[in-house]
């Protein structure tokens, strides 16, 4: 499998100023350090920055929200602590429209819909099981999806996402019978040759925290066959 983007940070940029910075992010990375000790896309972002702009020193840079490492997409960081905290109350007052394309293996059973559950997280198990009803130490989770194109054997739908819940989209797609592609934690028989899995935070926008602009990137899918099939389905 050929995931074929640009490796180098300088060309996955999707939108950057003096206030934030937006990365496509490969299925490989992990935004934040982990146990696993791999470099982590901040700090790649940081290091990008610090030569961009000669910067001495250490240099600022916040995450605003995180994707999960075999997940492809949009990220967006702070380059400054103001621009952190106004992001951070779009992300908790759900003032962002995120959208991700996801390839399944089962068609869903409505071309569209929206789908509410309650999700309840297993830390050890690193894992979130849907329940229908709320149970204790659950989250609401919610999500709106549109079936786009079919392949032979897959489909492509889209996923608005409402809330932000611990591998929402993964767990409510496998719920109603359309795990991701390469997912095996959420019932996916087989992995993808990479340890990705396809779904991909494909656009995300919101108002400019210290502009007021309009912001809104799109992100290209990992160049890959199946992607590829769908992208031209779509143009």
């Amino acid at each position: 499998m050929d995931i074929s983007l640009p490796t180098s940070v300088d060309q996955r940029i999707l939108f950057e100023d003096n206030h934030l910075i937006v990365i496509n992010k490969l299925p490989s990375e992990i935004v934040q350090g982990d146990k696993t000790g791999d470099q982590p896309l901040s700090e790649t972002v940081k290091s990008y920055i610090k030569k961009k702009h000669q910067k001495p020193g250490e240099v600022f840079l916040g995450v605003v929200h995180r994707i999960d490492r075999p997940v492809s997409g949009a990220v967006i960081f702070a380059r400054t602590s103001k621009a952190l905290t106004r992001m951070n109350e779009m992300v908790k007052n759900h003032q962002m429209t995120k959208r991700y394309w996801a390839i399944v293996k089962n068609k869903p059973p409505l071309e569209s819909d929206r789908l509410e559950h309650y999700l309840l997280r297993n830390e050890k198990q690193n894992k979130s099981y849907v329940r229908q009803q709320e149970v204790k130490d659950s989250k609401q989770a919610i999500l709106n999806y549109q079936w786009l194109a079919s392949s032979k054997d897959y489909h492509l739908i889209e996923i608005e996402l409402i809330t932000g819940r611990h591998h929402q989209i993964r767990a409510q797609l496998a719920a109603i019978g359309c795990p991701i592609k390469g997912d095996l934690k959420y019932g996916f028989p087989r992995s993808n040759p990479d340890a990705s899995i396809s779904l991909h935070a494909r656009s995300v926008a919101f108002t400019h925290p210290v502009t007021k602009q309009l912001v809104s990137v799109t992100a290209a899918p990992p160049k890959e066959v199946l992607w590829d099939f769908f992208v031209k389905a779509l143009a």
